[in-house]
């Protein structure tokens, strides 16, 4: 994950926990305790949430699937955080397109 989308450049900021240890000679790690995930606590819920949602999931996680997985998590994070801007979000791509008459649904339903 790292090396595909985390420059080498940047400033990381991490927990203590001891994973990141080899990431250290290659990237600029700045490590803080985390007071049992206070320092991060919006961190620490998203891990605690998906942990959470592959235990439920009631087969093996494998490799091939795994981004599948994190893919249908993130969705369903972001649509859960943002739920008061679908319904604005709807309206405004419906506004930004031209309309579609019903005569005009018709005649493509007929040919």
């Amino acid at each position: 994950i790292f090396e595909e989308h985390i420059s080498t450049t940047a400033k990381v900021v991490t927990d203590k926990w001891r994973g990141y240890a080899p990431l250290m000679k290659d990237y600029n790690i700045e490590q803080k305790y985390s007071a049992g995930g206070k320092n991060f606590k919006e961190m620490h819920i998203v891990i605690m949430q998906l942990k959470s949602w592959l235990r439920a999931i009631p087969t093996h996680v494998s490799k091939w699937h795994v981004q599948r997985y994190f893919d249908e998590f993130c969705f369903r994070i972001n649509r859960s955080q943002f739920k008061e801007t679908i319904f604005h979000k709807t309206i405004e791509r419906m506004v930004a397109k031209k309309p579609i008459y019903q005569q005009v649904i018709k005649q493509h339903v007929s040919v």
